[in-house]
């Protein structure tokens, strides 16, 4: 099922969802009780095997701004993304995760930054992490990020970011392959830094991140030899001198780190 707004709306937010029958209606109602309402919300349901797309489907026949896709079989993140950008009509594509919840007034500070700032690209937010326990801390990103946190580190908070439209469009969105399958949001950032665009980061945190500890144990080396692989790759797109690209090797150490410390350091992060 697809349900179209008849209006052009200015943004449309983007997510993918997999079994997030648990998650999802609290993610979609934060965007529903946003203080800025020309939006469009695709969701694209990445063959759920819960009640996932059965909820979507209620909530697109009583808002038109909703519109529900569903992959015909599991594609991962990356593909699902696509799949909303090919319908998506606004002029800034805004990400949302089907497990997380933006605060009310994100969108319309975000809006109205982008709109007072043309030379910037990409605008993100800091966040504010939390789990089934309640909020923890806060998550900060460098208000003028550059290619130059790429060496350790992501310039934003991908779930956060709202991005022009035509920006996504010359990048031809997402790629989609084995190795950037965990790390699309970094092999995004590094094509958009080599492409030459910037952004900013509002120094508010106006988005609940969700952080499982219970996570951690999904972490595996194949997948820290994947993103290492993006890491490398992405090193020679922004020209980080060669000695310098041994950096690449940070999720492979990460990844042999017991989980037991991990949980430490996520905490105190």
């Amino acid at each position: 099922m697809i349900c179209y707004n008849n209006e052009e709306p200015l943004v449309s937010i983007i997510m993918g969802a997999f079994n997030a029958e648990k998650t999802i209606s609290e993610a979609i109602d934060s965007i529903i009780d946003q203080t800025y309402d020309n939006w469009e919300l695709i969701v694209c349901d990445d063959c759920s095997c819960d009640s996932t797309y059965s909820i979507l489907e209620k909530y697109a026949a009583h808002d038109k701004r909703i519109v529900v896709l569903q992959n015909p079989e599991n594609k991962r993140l990356a593909y699902t993304l696509n799949e909303c950008l090919k319908v998506a009509k606004g002029k800034y594509i805004a990400r949302m995760d089907a497990d997380d919840i933006s605060l009310p007034e994100r969108l319309e500070k975000q809006v109205s930054f982008m709109e007072a700032h043309e030379e910037y690209d990409c605008v993100g937010t800091n966040r504010i992490i939390f789990d089934k326990n309640g909020e923890h801390s806060i998550r900060y990103s460098k208000e003028y990020p550059s290619k130059r946190i790429l060496l350790l580190d992501t310039p934003f908070a991908h779930p956060t970011i709202m991005m022009k439209k035509s920006v996504y469009d010359a990048l031809n969105g997402y790629t989609v392959s084995k190795e950037t399958m965990r790390a699309e949001d970094l092999d995004l950032w590094f094509r958009f830094f080599g492409a030459g665009y910037n952004g900013y980061n509002i120094q508010e945190s106006l988005y609940l991140y969700r952080e499982d500890l219970e996570d951690l144990k999904k972490r595996s080396l194949k997948a820290a030899v994947a993103t290492a692989l993006v890491f490398y790759k992405g090193y020679k797109i922004i020209n980080v001198p060669i000695y310098k690209r041994i950096f690449a090797v940070k999720p492979i150490i990460a990844a042999l780190i017991p989980n037991f410390i991990m949980k430490k350091y996520l905490l105190h992060r």
